[in-house]
Formats: C-alpha cells, structure tokens, sequence
C-alpha cells in the first residue's frame, strides 16, 4: 500500500492550520488517515512546527512518501540530515554515537542560526513597521495641513463675501432711513396730540350732576309768582287812555272854527 506523509487542512477560512498525518495514496486529501505525527501553523510568525521525529523518521525509512511541503517541513526539523547520519553509520564510516554528536551539534548551530535569522527578521519587521508608522505620520501631516489650508481659504472667502453683503446691505438701508426720518415726525407726531384724550375726558365734567341738581332752585315759587306782576293793569290802563286823546282833540278842532 503506498503511504503518504500530507497535510490535513484545519482552521477557519483564511487562517488555515495543518495537521501532519500519514495517510493511503489513493485516500482524499482530507479523507481518513493511519496516524498523525505532528501540526503545521504558517499563520504564526515564524511558523509553528510540532513534530513526532521519531514517528517521522520511522515512516520515513519505511517508505513514505511525503509531499513538498512535509519534506521541507522534515528537512527543517532535521529528519533527513539524521537519516543521512544513520546511513552513514550503517556503511560504517562512524559509529552511531559519533552521529548522535554530530546531529546534536548541527541542531544546536542550527537553532542558533534560526534565533538569530528570527531575531534580524523581528528587527527587520518593527524597523520596516517604524518606517511605515513615520511615512503614514509625514502623509497625515500633509493631508491636515492641506485641509487647514483650504478651510482657511474657504473661511476667508466665505468671509470676503459677508462683507460684501454687509456693505451692499448697508448701501441699501442708508436711503430708506432717511426718508423714513423725514416722514415720520409728520405722518406719526401730529396723530399723538390728537388723540390726547381731552375731548373724551370733557364729558365726565359735562356728565356731572351739578347742573342737574340746578333745578332744585329753579323749582322755587320764585318765577311762577311773577306772572302776579305781569297781571297788573297799569300798563293797559295808561296805554288805552292814550289812544282815545286824538278824540277829544277832534272834537275841539270844530269849536275852534
């Protein structure tokens, strides 16, 4: 049966997680496995690798055959330089402990090497984001003060304009005042004197009693007895013996002839 050393895909979309399984050939790819023998993160920085080496490297020897991505994986834990080793001693150029050193010091030079790759690659990466961070600083800077710039210039016009306004404004109300002043002291001033309320308030002298109350003296028998005097005949008599001379003068005028 041929045998595959793959990855099982794991994990939400866009941030995959891998398991690393040792699977059938002709089995889908996310299909049943036999066994797994470690987890694979690449989201992770650096990437996280967790491995079984001794299960890798027994399935290894066996005959499994692993894809690209499980072989760089095998060369970065060291499995096929241990292989390599163990070839070595089995054509006895060496003896298995002198391979055990040799592995041990190639894996210490090597996390050696990987600390310090990691090390320049964290600097790498917060100096290139400290750069970023700078540039982003510099362009918000230019946009604000493009923005101050322009709502200055906006202010000064919108304020330009006002002026403008005020004055044509100003130009505009300086004639009707003027007119209005001359009117008004005709049109508005003579109407205040007029309706001063003197002839209104005359009727309250007119309305009071005292004048009615005047015929209490006129109802004294006073005027009603002159009418006794008017009857005296004195008048009468004198005016009628008067009118009756012309008489006795006609009668003398014949005894005169």
């Amino acid at each position: 049966m041929p045998t595959k050393m793959r990855l099982q895909r794991h994990g939400k979309k866009g941030r995959p997680f891998y398991h690393i399984v040792i699977a059938d050939g002709r089995a889908p790819r996310d299909g049943r496995f036999i066994e797994k023998i470690g987890t694979y993160n690449p989201v992770a920085k650096p990437a996280e690798i967790d491995l079984d080496f001794a299960k890798a490297y027994d399935w290894f020897i066996k005959g499994a055959d692993p894809t690209p991505t499980v072989k760089s994986i095998l060369t970065h834990e060291g499995v096929l330089h241990y292989n390599h080793l163990m070839k070595g001693v089995a054509k006895g150029a060496f003896t298995k402990e002198v391979a055990e050193v040799r592995f041990n010091e190639w894996k210490a030079a090597k996390e050696s090497k990987l600390t310090s790759a990691e090390r320049a690659v964290e600097i790498a990466e917060k100096t290139e984001a400290k750069k970023r961070l700078e540039v982003e600083a510099k362009i918000n800077e230019a946009r604000a003060a493009e923005i101050a710039k322009k709502r200055l210039q906006e202010a000064k016009a919108a304020a330009g304009e006002s002026e403008e306004v005020a004055e044509e404004v100003e130009v505009a109300e300086e004639a009707p005042v003027a007119e209005v002043v001359e009117e008004a002291p005709v049109a508005e001033e003579a109407p205040a004197v007029e309706e001063v309320p003197v002839a209104e308030e005359a009727p309250a002298v007119e309305e009071a009693p005292a004048v009615e109350e005047a015929p209490a003296v006129e109802e004294a028998p006073v005027a009603e007895e002159a009418p006794a005097v008017e009857e005296t005949p004195v008048a009468e008599a004198t005016e009628e013996p008067a009118a009756e001379e012309p008489a006795a003068e006609e009668t003398k005028e014949p005894t005169a002839e």
